[in-house]
């Protein structure tokens, strides 16, 4: 979180991030919810509140959530199906970064939906480039979306990130470079 430049665009909530690096919502078995473009440092901020609690003695488990699907549709392949459920939900803390990327399958829902309800009362981060109102039409069944993210956006302290992509600000570049071409070493 220290290295997290908050001047970068003054659109962003400084005050609320700073606030919930605290962990407050941690100990309350609360979630949070970072949306926003891409670039603006979401993905920065969820392993910086993990790093915190991490700090505090918790335990954290980072993944994109293309991978925890992934690895949820293999357990249901080689039936370990509830032993990696388990291992997801033991973490108290678990980052789901790139959440609502795509269409949702009706496996997947099912899986994720299952995830967040064995994990009741534990903590999530979720970074999205989407606004949790617009995750809705990526599930294929109304009832599973309404139950889950219900679940989800009525635990969770909700983030809005935006301003421009954090990421050019960092990038290294020498003068001799031209727009369009990768930098040079």
């Amino acid at each position: 979180m220290e290295e997290f430049d908050f001047t970068a665009s003054s659109k962003l909530p400084a005050a609320q991030i700073r606030d919930l690096g605290a962990l407050r919502w941690l100990h309350s078995g609360e979630s949070v919810i970072l949306f926003g473009p891409v670039g603006v440092g979401k993905t920065h901020i969820a392993q910086a509140l993990g790093h915190l609690a991490v700090r505090q003695g918790a335990h954290v488990r980072f993944a994109k959530t293309s991978r925890v699907l992934a690895e949820l549709v293999g357990g249901h392949a080689d039936r370990t199906w509830e032993k990696r459920v388990r291992e997801l939900v033991r973490p108290d803390v678990l980052i789901l970064d790139d959440f609502a990327m795509r269409q949702l399958s009706a496996a997947h829902a099912d899986d994720l939906y299952e995830l967040v309800s064995e994990r009741q009362g534990r903590s999530l981060i979720i970074t999205s480039n989407r606004a949790p109102s617009d995750w809705y039409p990526l599930f294929p069944n109304p009832v599973v979306a309404e139950s889950l993210l219900d679940q989800l956006i009525n635990t969770s302290h909700q983030v809005i990130m935006n301003g421009p992509s954090y990421r050019p600000n960092k990038r290294r570049r020498n003068l001799t470079d031209k727009p369009g071409k990768p930098p040079t070493k």
